[in-house]
């Protein structure tokens, strides 16, 4: 089957334009899947197969959110497998996700977002350049794969606009916002600069070697500032992605605009902020009604 799982993977990034961190994680789901399968072509494998194996996977304390993942790698391979001539039937056809609770994702409040965004951790060029960043994203919504990726030309300060190339290579405008152009201006005009020193470099945001940052480094610019203000532990680039989306939904905003800032492709994807919100009133109403 290792064969098959190699033009599996070809395909998605080639045909499919899946980003390469969605590769990467289907070719782990997958490896482990052929490794319980053993030596076996693909007109061989049967539901009890594929039963058999999320049950292992339950058996080892995955959780159901991770087997319905690891499910939906398996239905696009063998998908791919009947559509190509490789076999004649599907085996996961006939099997359903396994059933778990909902998570919602972590969201700031309002204040505990001005608390990171004000936070100071470092001076002179590194300062602004994460203030920037911190801000763009805030205020954006993007991915941190997406922001650490900007080019200096995706951004027009002067029209309050940025471009970004999302999952499937998809582009997508996406406004700013005064606060964040402030930043990004200064950032600009006063650092990118000084971290370039004597290289050029076409992305926006530039480390202290001169070079691009990585999602890693940012992640733990995030985990510093939320340490020195005094924010809640637990927190991700990905948190401020959600608290973008759940503020912009609590003061007004519509979900077909969110999801397009967003870069959703189903608005399925940007309900689950409604769930948010929802339970936020909720918790609300209990806290200050006289008979909540």
């Amino acid at each position: 089957m290792d064969r098959y799982l190699d033009l599996f993977l070809h395909y998605l990034l080639v045909e499919k334009g899946a980003a390469a961190n969605t590769v990467a994680a289907y070719s782990r789901d997958l490896t482990r899947y052929l490794a319980h399968l053993g030596n076996r072509e693909p007109g061989d494998i049967r539901p009890s197969d594929v039963t058999g194996y999320l049950t292992r996977l339950k058996g080892e304390g995955i959780a159901p959110r991770s087997r319905a993942r690891a499910l939906s790698a398996l239905r696009m391979l063998h998908r791919f497998l009947v559509r190509e001539g490789y076999c004649e039937t599907n085996p996961t056809a006939i099997i359903e996700a396994p059933k778990g609770v909902k998570k919602l994702p972590a969201v700031l409040s309002p204040r505990e977002v001005e608390a990171l965004l004000a936070a100071p951790l470092d001076t002179g060029a590194i300062e602004l350049r994460d203030k920037a960043m911190l801000e763009l994203l805030y205020a954006t919504g993007l991915r941190v794969s997406e922001l650490v990726g900007l080019k200096a030309s995706d951004v027009n300060i002067s029209a309050g606009y940025l471009m970004t190339i999302g999952k499937g290579d998809k582009e997508r405008l996406v406004p700013m916002g005064e606060s964040a152009c402030r930043h990004v201006r200064e950032y600009l005009g006063q650092a990118r600069q000084e971290l370039l020193k004597e290289k050029s470099s076409p992305l926006l945001f530039i480390s202290r070697l001169g070079e691009g940052m990585t999602r890693q480094a940012f992640w733990n610019i995030i985990k510093k500032r939320a340490l020195q203000s005094g924010v809640r532990s637990g927190i991700s680039p990905h948190t401020l992605r959600h608290s973008f989306a759940t503020h912009l939904l609590e003061n007004g905003a519509d979900l077909r605009s969110v999801q397009i800032m967003l870069g959703h492709a189903d608005l399925s994807s940007t309900q689950i902020y409604t769930h948010v919100t929802r339970e936020r009133l909720k918790r609300l109403h209990e806290k200050v009604h006289p008979r909540g």
